[in-house]
């Protein structure tokens, strides 16, 4: 397992760009809300430590992982201002291939909006096995993806005000 002697929480804010100024948005999926609602604290409470203001912070929720890409397109195009959106769910492994489809067309979906959209999707999407899997990750004994998430939202968002700079210089 790749996480298993990691924890997802540990960055070091003083090698991190500023996030004062970040307006960030969070689509949460409804289903497995005790993953989710966790995943999304983690996103949250690594947003404000970091710097960030609580009124730039924009959640909005979706009914399950599938939907995420539409609601963070829907975001996309309703606030032009954000610096970045965190895709927020949990997909647990069932006795079917449902699994294989939700996964796969909401990787595929996120990852269209990335490369089509000018502001950056941030994959924190739990694909476990388990649901004791999903736990160790958003707030358990791996951390919290969910922080995780939100780090590379601020770095991704750095990122695209950096290329701004440079293509207008």
């Amino acid at each position: 397992m790749a996480t298993s002697e990691k924890n997802l929480s540990v960055y070091d804010k003083d090698k991190l760009p500023d996030a004062k100024d970040m307006k960030i948005g969070l689509v949460v999926s409804e289903w497995n809300p005790d993953i989710t609602e966790n995943l999304f604290q983690g996103a949250f409470d690594t947003l404000m430590d970091v710097g960030a203001i609580k009124e730039n912070i924009i959640r909005w929720n979706v009914p399950g992982s599938f939907e995420l890409p539409y609601g963070c397109k829907k975001m996309q195009e309703s606030f032009e201002m954000l610096d970045a959106i965190v895709a927020i769910g949990n997909v647990i492994q069932g006795e079917t291939k449902h699994f294989d489809f939700v996964c796969q067309g909401l990787t595929q979906g996120i990852m269209d909006l990335n490369l089509k959209n000018d502001i950056p999707v941030i994959f924190c999407v739990l694909t476990d096995n388990t649901k004791e899997q999903s736990e160790a990750r958003s707030g358990g004994i791996h951390g919290n993806k969910g922080s995780e998430a939100a780090i590379a939202a601020i770095k991704m968002a750095q990122l695209r005000k950096d290329a701004k700079f440079y293509k207008s210089n």
